[in-house]
């Protein structure tokens, strides 16, 4: 038979895709070769969340008295906090499976090879059998980047799949990249005890997120016992020791473990039978999440745009629904980005310093979380931070961002009201619950 979509991918998008494709009546075909949820759900989001859920739980129990509450001897157990997570990843898994178990969706457990292409359809070969589809929506994801540092390939180093694999914690660990995987790292293992070190070549951690909330969650961690280098470059590993510059000095730390997160490359392997253009960091789509062939599409990862889930789910809804006939084009004004640290950071839309760079004419709001009665209450010590951009012309909020607990619930309701074009008057007058900490952004707003 000739399917109406291939899906080569099992991951947020793939997975998206196949159910977005079965509601639309459309029969398809999805690869994976290893398990269904991709990396997110088997070796990234899913997984980190578990552990940094448990560390959590341990440091309120630490931290107890604060609330007049009485713990004696807190203690955590990591085998456990690691086989628990292992549970949760089977358990989400099996539900993608159940989602995906219908009349219209084949799926294959196996590494797809696109064989030929032609405009009215493409061959596929998996496991030693051939699918032919009209359409196929390319969520092949990505894949670790290895920078070409000298002796990167100890056994002392690992990657982000190889920290989330172990059972036992190591003494001491040096991450090389402060991005949201090597922070969520620094935060679940300090928190547990191990003394954290952390190695990054930009000015400041999180990369392209706002630098104002950046630096305070630096600080944070910085008061907890993590050592920062900022603006070094590692020119070495031997063994269990880092070799840097930093500050114009040649610097190294010895560590139990060497952790290394620079961020991921599009996953592009086993597609050379199609001519497609690619962009500077994956696969170049439009806005309709289509390639330069005209019944091929991509989303997730392999774009390199955005490698973010919930990114890949929205675009390839986007997809899907153009393969059905329903025009839909995908919009990145209003992409969230977490980082779930403790304190969280989250932010969404404009960043001041990309508003800057812009020549936009905006303006700057900004307020401690302890404006918000709920936040004082459940967060004991802490002051946080809301910071709100927007458009001094328009008068359109173009930028939320936020150090402090519960950020990454927040968030959403500000990529709500940036997708929508609110302005800040249009935001005040929206009545919300009180008291939540959500309530910080409206106050932040009364302060324009």
């Amino acid at each position: 038979m000739i399917y109406k979509l291939a899906i080569i991918g099992g991951g947020p998008a793939g997975y998206t895709a196949a159910e977005r494709a079965a509601h639309h009546g459309m029969t398809s075909v999805i690869f994976e070769q290893k398990a269904l949820g991709g990396t997110c759900l088997n070796e990234g989001c899913i997984p980190t969340k578990a552990l940094l859920y448990s560390a959590k739980t341990y440091m309120q129990a630490t931290n107890a008295s604060k609330y007049g509450v009485s713990v004696e001897n807190p203690s955590f157990d990591y085998a456990k906090m690691h086989s628990r997570k292992g549970k949760i990843v089977r358990k989400l898994v099996a539900g993608i499976k159940s989602k995906i178990n219908n009349d219209l969706t084949t799926f294959v457990a196996a590494e797809a090879v696109v064989t030929n292409y032609t405009p009215e359809k493409v061959t596929i070969t998996a496991n030693g059998e051939t699918y032919e589809a009209e359409n196929v929506l390319l969520c092949c994801g990505s894949d670790n980047i290895v920078p070409p540092i000298p002796g990167i390939d100890s056994p002392n180093v690992w990657n982000s799949t190889d920290a989330l694999n172990i059972n036992q914690l190591p003494g001491s660990i040096a991450i090389v990249g402060g991005g949201v995987i090597g922070m969520e790292f620094a935060a679940l293992l300090s928190s547990l005890g191990v003394e954290v070190s952390v190695i990054e070549m930009m000015p400041e951690i999180l990369g392209n997120m706002d630098r104002e909330t950046s630096a305070l969650l630096r600080t944070e961690y910085a008061k907890k016992g993590v050592t920062f280098y900022m603006q070094a470059r590692v020119t070495a590993i031997d063994n269990q020791t880092v070799h840097f510059t930093h500050e114009e000095q040649e610097k190294q730390i010895t560590a139990d473990k060497i952790l290394v997160s620079v961020g991921r490359k599009a996953r592009t392997n086993n597609l050379e039978a199609l001519p497609l253009e690619m962009a500077k960091r994956g696969v170049a789509v439009n806005e309709h999440m289509q390639t330069n062939l005209a019944n091929v599409y991509a989303a997730g990862d392999i774009t390199g745009y955005s490698m973010l889930a919930h990114t890949a789910v929205c675009e390839a809804e986007v997809a899907v629904s153009n393969i059905a006939g329903e025009e839909a084009c995908m919009s990145y004004n209003a992409i969230p980005g977490v980082v779930y640290t403790c304190p969280e950071v989250a932010g969404v839309g404009v960043t001041e310093e990309a508003a800057q760079t812009a020549g936009i004419n905006y303006g700057v709001a900004k307020l401690p979380m302890t404006f918000s009665g709920r936040f004082v209450a459940e967060n004991e010590g802490a002051t946080g931070l809301c910071k709100v951009v927007y458009d001094l012309d328009t008068n359109k909020v173009l930028g939320v961002h936020m150090f402090g607990n519960p950020a990454s619930e927040i968030i959403n309701m500000a990529a709500l009201a940036i997708e929508q074009g609110l302005t800040v008057k249009q935001w005040r007058n929206i009545v919300v619950g009180h008291p939540t900490v959500s309530e910080i952004i409206k106050e932040t707003l009364w302060s324009v």
